[in-house]
């Protein structure tokens, strides 16, 4: 396959590099902010997220586009950030869709990440595509104006999918190397209450579910586990194979604190987000691990 990953030298990007790769017949192109050395089949093409170039020929003939970009939400929610974050991921997709929207041979499939953070707080009902409950905060509403963009272009060649990406826990980037590593410290008690859900997904279960979509039908698709767990449960499992006994809890007055000593959002730990795959499942995808305890039984 030719795929093109635009805002693919993050942490995600760089799991589908390495999961595409295994199959030396395809070639990836990265739209990518700085300039990279290329390597072996993959080729990187810089782009600013906001102007069409030279780039956009290499769209031509493709099979998939895939587009990651956007500011980490890992920071403080001030007006300047807030601004990034919203124009970051926007700007990105409207330029997208309109060069898609004037190529002769535009890719197949057009795969446009949005998060599962887009659902309201819940320590109740499951959210799932069809009947989760969408919210107006700052973080449901960059989603919401996300996934408005990239629906409101018509793209008659192109299968379009939403994926409404939750937590990717693994041992190679993002959250769960540093969540072990403040449990290590002693620091794996509840946080808050304890009883907001996390929903998440392994980084083997996400690059699958990528490909798996590449062949499927347009449309949102939620990528979570079935099984969300409340963060209490997640803590004591993570100390229980961690060989860690103690587990300092943090209330909710020194999340926020903390968030802010560390410029980022205590939102990141107390939503709940009970997220349920209800298209993915129906259309047969069948998941590596389905429960965090099972997770921690193959990572750690």
């Amino acid at each position: 396959m030719k795929i093109v990953i635009a805002g693919g030298t993050g942490y995600l990007g760089k799991l589908l590099i390495n999961y595409f790769t295994k199959d030396k017949k395809n070639v990836i192109y990265i739209l990518s902010r700085k300039q990279h050395v290329n390597k072996d089949n993959v080729f990187y093409l810089k782009w600013n997220g906001k102007t069409k170039n030279y780039w956009s020929t290499f769209l031509e003939e493709s099979d998939v586009l895939i587009n990651l970009t956007g500011k980490s939400v890992n920071c403080r929610y001030t007006e300047i950030n807030k601004d990034k974050i919203y124009s970051s991921r926007i700007d990105s997709t409207n330029l997208l869709c309109k060069v898609v929207q004037k190529l002769k041979l535009p890719p197949k499939v057009f795969i446009q990440s949005s998060s599962a953070t887009i659902y309201t707080h819940s320590e109740d009902k499951l959210m799932t595509e069809k009947n989760g409950e969408i919210g107006n905060d700052f973080s449901m509403d960059v989603c919401k104006k996300w996934e408005t963009v990239f629906n409101s272009y018509q793209l008659p060649k192109t299968r379009k999918i939403i994926t409404r990406t939750s937590i990717v826990l693994g041992n190679n980037g993002g959250a769960f190397p540093i969540i072990k590593r403040l449990t290590k410290f002693g620091f794996g008690g509840k946080q808050g209450s304890g009883n907001q859900f996390i929903s998440f997904i392994t980084e083997v279960d996400y690059v699958k579910a990528i490909e798996f979509l590449i062949h499927k039908e347009s449309g949102i698709y939620n990528l979570c586990v079935p099984n969300p767990i409340k963060n209490k449960d997640f803590q004591k499992i993570l100390r229980k194979k961690l060989k860690t006994f103690i587990g300092i809890p943090t209330p909710k007055i020194m999340l926020k604190f903390g968030a802010f000593v560390l410029r980022t959002e205590p939102e990141l730990i107390l939503k709940s987000r009970k997220v349920y795959p209800e298209k993915l499942l129906a259309k047969g995808f069948n998941f590596s691990t389905l429960s965090f305890d099972e997770f921690s039984n193959f990572v750690l």
